[in-house]
């Protein structure tokens, strides 16, 4: 049986696990043959996938550093790509076609990011022998009378063109300098930098030095600069990261007519957008870090359904125990006492103010915020917090635990620093089975805080904000970084949290289908951003998701066989019919 060997050399600590503990432990060592052995350059281990017998023992390293995987039996191939040794390696590519938008679907570490950067040319494949850098003929020939050969052969002859949206958007400040306008007249290769810079909310900003731009500037930036050049094919990794509901619409409307002339490529986990923009999907599966697979081609439908439910049938491959299915959703009619009430608030700055209306939650209400960005969502949370202070109106004390949008790394372990919060309760099964192991964290206790991914800090912040024992849990942007399996962990975590505990949530996050999952009602910020911000409600979720939805000229329907929320195509019999009946939201 293939196997492969990953060794997390972030967690590996030779001195702490009693000095290479791995290595006396080895049954192949012990027989005097080399497995395991110490890398004299970085001190950590390696291992040799050769003589790996597969034994399981190694694997019970005290920090969770090896991971010896077992590859499907019908892989009987070479990866396109692999890192280095016991590191990451990709099996096939997906395959781009000519005016078509392929989705690509997947969860974080399984290579999606690496297989746009081989198709846009940024990488190059080395067939698992990373210790060779192969030249193009070799790669083409590797490919020889398959589309991916064709186009690789064209990639590198420079006979088409590519533009590619990275998914770093935050690292471009550190690349480039110069204002909004002088980045777009740089790229612009259509004539279309002002009309895209209308399009995408970034024409009063075009002065604007790129050093000082938010996260959602920057991601607008990107995508409307990959828009504006002559390209065969374009690429666009995470284009929804940053970015509020208003905005993924308006750039998901964006990709979609380009996917009509052009070919588009999308890594997304917002499957809403995904659904709306893809023509055809390719899934991602295998095991984070370690190793992904790419499967066939499949419609759209079809493709995310059986992503949920973990199984490919054109495959023959399980590579997920249990389907993620959503609950048909129910107007929540909460008869528990209430627990935490606010009034009426404002809060004015010098360019900005903002007014929100009064509201109170239950025992095991989730209050969910909605609107666009600079509109004072984050503003209101800090002030229910205590963190800013209401030009008008009192606040009673409340127990409250804040999760903010910005992510902090603290210095430290992550077991360490969760238990100092959390104290007696971290070592209770309760805490184990329904923080660590739902959140997927257990496997990284042991590392470094600042080593951590996004994802990895997300989760981590969200158990820091659950591990206090207080009456609210205030979460500012939860599902960022996050894919669409941890996504819905997080909200039935929060939800059954609330529930069991008997307390209370309040939630901004800017993914339809997380809110449509996680809350039992919703408030609404509207107005002008960065002017001035007003609300509607608290109302029902029925209520405010049509109003959202509504303000958005989109409406959703649910799919028979998941429930899960599907955007209508503009001006399909559905969409008009349900515009129509003033029923944008399906419920």
């Amino acid at each position: 049986m293939s196997r492969i060997a990953i060794v997390e050399r972030e967690k590996c600590h030779p001195q702490r696990c009693g000095n290479y503990w791995c290595m006396g432990v080895c049954p192949v060592n012990r027989n005097e043959e080399e497995c395991i052995c110490k890398n004299e350059q970085t001190t950590k281990i390696v291992i040799d996938e050769k003589l790996c017998i597969g034994c399981g023992i190694c694997v019970k390293c005290p920090f969770d550093a090896i991971k010896i995987i077992n590859l499907p039996e019908k892989l009987n191939e070479s990866p396109i790509i692999r890192y280095g040794m016991n590191s990451f390696e990709l099996f096939r590519l997906p395959v781009p076609k000519e005016n078509k938008c392929i989705g690509i679907l997947g969860r974080n570490g399984i290579g999606k990011s690496t297989a746009l950067s081989i198709l846009s040319n940024a990488l190059k494949p080395n067939f698992g022998d990373y210790t060779k850098k192969l030249d193009q003929n070799s790669i083409i020939s590797n490919f020889s009378g398959t589309i991916l050969g064709s186009y690789l052969k064209r990639l590198y002859n420079n006979e088409i063109k590519i533009s590619y949206k990275p998914q770093r958007v935050d690292l471009i400040p550190s690349y480039y300098k110069g204002t909004v306008i002088s980045i777009m007249k740089s790229t612009d290769q259509k004539g279309t930098a002002e009309k895209l810079l209308n399009d995408l909310d970034l024409y009063n900003i075009k002065d604007r030095d790129i050093q000082s731009l938010s996260g959602g500037e920057l991601q607008r930036l990107a995508i409307a600069s990959a828009m504006s050049k002559k390209a065969d094919f374009y690429y666009f990794d995470e284009p929804a990261s940053f970015l509020d509901i208003t905005q993924r619409v308006k750039v998901a409307k964006l990709i979609n007519n380009l996917g009509k002339t052009s070919s588009v490529m999308v890594v997304e986990h917002d499957l809403a957008t995904l659904d709306y923009i893809s023509d055809e999907i390719q899934i991602f599966y295998g095991e984070q870090s370690a190793y992904g697979i790419v499967s066939q081609n499949k419609s759209v439908r079809r493709g995310i359904n059986e992503y949920l439910d973990g199984f490919l049938p054109d495959d023959n491959v399980r590579f997920r125990n249990y389907p993620i299915r959503f609950s048909k959703p129910v107007e929540s009619n909460l008869k528990q006492e209430t627990l935490f009430e606010f009034p009426e608030l404002e809060k004015d700055y010098e360019t900005f103010k903002l007014k929100t209306n009064q509201g109170s939650l239950k025992k095991g209400e989730v209050l969910a915020i909605m609107g666009s960005n600079g509109l004072g969502k984050s503003t209101f949370l800090k002030m229910l917090a205590g963190i800013e202070q209401p030009t008008k109106g009192d606040l009673k004390e409340i127990k409250i635990s804040y999760k903010p949008q910005i992510l902090h790394a603290e210095n430290g372990i992550v077991k360490d620093y969760l238990k100092g919060i959390a104290i007696e309760s971290f070592e209770s099964g309760w805490y184990k089975q329904n923080i660590l192991e739902k959140l997927n964290i257990k496997s990284i206790l042991n590392n470094e805080i600042k080593t951590l991914s996004g994802g990895e800090l997300q989760k981590v912040n969200i158990a820091a904000c659950l591990s206090n024992d207080v009456d609210v849990y205030a979460l500012d942007e939860p599902s960022a970084f996050i894919d669409i399996e941890d996504r819905l962990n997080i909200a039935e975590v929060i939800k059954e949290f609330c529930i069991r505990k008997d307390c209370c949530a309040i939630v901004v996050d800017h993914d339809i289908q997380f809110i449509d999952y996680l809350a039992d009602s919703i408030i609404v910020f509207e107005g002008s951003p960065g002017l001035h911000g007003y609300v509607f409600g608290p109302t029902n979720k029925k209520t405010g998701m049509n109003r959202v939805l509504k303000n958005l000229d989109i409406t959703y329907r649910m799919d028979k066989e998941t429930h899960r929320p599907r955007i209508n195509k503009p001006d399909s019999q559905l969409d008009a019919q349900q515009k129509k009946n003033n029923n944008y939201y399906y419920i």
